[in-house]
């Protein structure tokens, strides 16, 4: 069987990176450690990248998680400051739940939503606010936000409680997603901070040559490359999975959130190893790109949890 994305999933994605290349190059993230960018989800309303998944009867594009896939990667490479991933796992749950007005007002930029499970990000930028816990999903209508210590200023984070009530939609169904989408975005960002590497080796120079031209370093980024080309077909994968309610997306969404945190993590090291001293330097962008890399890593399940729930699997069914 051959797999290959279309033509117009393809233009989609190649239109969103112009758009983030425009408007969300490395300073606007770095702006956005001090606060929203309002402009830029607006851009993202108008070209329908807040409905992606919604059905079009509804105002949305009414595609699904395979298309989805890309632009996850491309938010990921951009580091969008903005809670697009959040949207992207929250609205295929609230299509379920029929919650058709709150759909219309997010396709239109009218409103924000955001989904989390221990702490949630963004939440105080949010009219929408889903948590997941217990087997439920949890619409909080009256939040009390705490601010919670996050590695990413990019992406804040609060403890929520309050007054909710339960959603009529699949608590596993938006956690299997959410880490495939995680996994996605990760990829993208274990890409960018690649580049930046492999640019840095290409100017920086020592003993009189650009060390990209040594051999140790090039093994360094070839190892990066290698780990983020292996995980990118298992990701792809789960999100077929997830567009064809494959009764094993279960399955596929652990082996991508596992392999892409693993390859993020490498790339952010390789990375880091190849920049030097320089890559400490909270002036330098490359920080701001592997500290969302490391947040997403531990979200919606660390590299360990999915292999373990992964082992229990296959475990269980060997002891059967």
């Amino acid at each position: 069987m051959k797999f290959a994305f279309t033509e117009d999933q393809i233009a989609f994605r190649d239109a969103f990176r112009e758009v983030l290349d425009s408007s969300c190059a490395p300073g606007v993230v770095r702006e956005a450690w001090d606060g929203p960018n309002g402009d830029l989800w607006g851009q993202l309303a108008e070209l329908g990248l807040l409905s992606v998944e919604v059905p079009e009867e509804l105002g949305g594009l009414g595609l699904s998680a395979i298309d989805q896939v890309l632009l996850l990667e491309e938010a990921g490479r951009a580091a969008l400051p903005l809670p697009y991933l959040e949207t992207c796992i929250a609205t295929p749950s609230l299509v379920e739940a029929g919650m058709a007005s709150e759909l219309e007002a997010i396709a239109e930029g009218r409103a924000v939503v955001t989904v989390g499970q221990h702490t949630v990000p963004y939440a105080d930028r949010a009219d929408i606010l889903l948590l997941t816990s217990g087997g439920t999903v949890s619409r909080v209508t009256e939040p009390t936000l705490t601010p919670r210590a996050a590695v990413d200023l990019g992406r804040p984070l609060f403890q929520v409680d309050g007054a909710s009530t339960t959603l009529a939609c699949d608590a596993s169904a938006l956690e299997d997603r959410a880490a495939v989408y995680s996994a996605a975005t990760l990829l993208g960002l274990g890409r960018r901070v690649l580049d930046f590497a492999t640019d840095y080796a290409k100017v920086r120079n020592q003993f009189g040559k650009a060390i990209g031209s040594f051999q140790a370093v090039q093994h360094h980024l070839a190892d990066a490359l290698l780990e983020l080309e292996f995980a990118a077909p298992l990701v792809y994968r789960a999100a077929y999975s997830l567009s064809a309610n494959d009764p094993d997306s279960w399955m596929h969404a652990s082996m991508a959130k596992a392999a892409a945190s693993d390859a993020a993590d490498v790339a952010c090291r390789k990375s880091l190893q190849v920049h030097g001293a320089i890559g400490y330097c909270i002036e330098f962008d490359l920080h701001m790109y592997m500290k969302r890399a490391w947040t997403l890593r531990r979200t919606w399940g660390d590299a360990a949890s999915h292999r373990a729930r992964l082992a229990d699997q296959i475990l269980g069914e060997a002891s059967a």
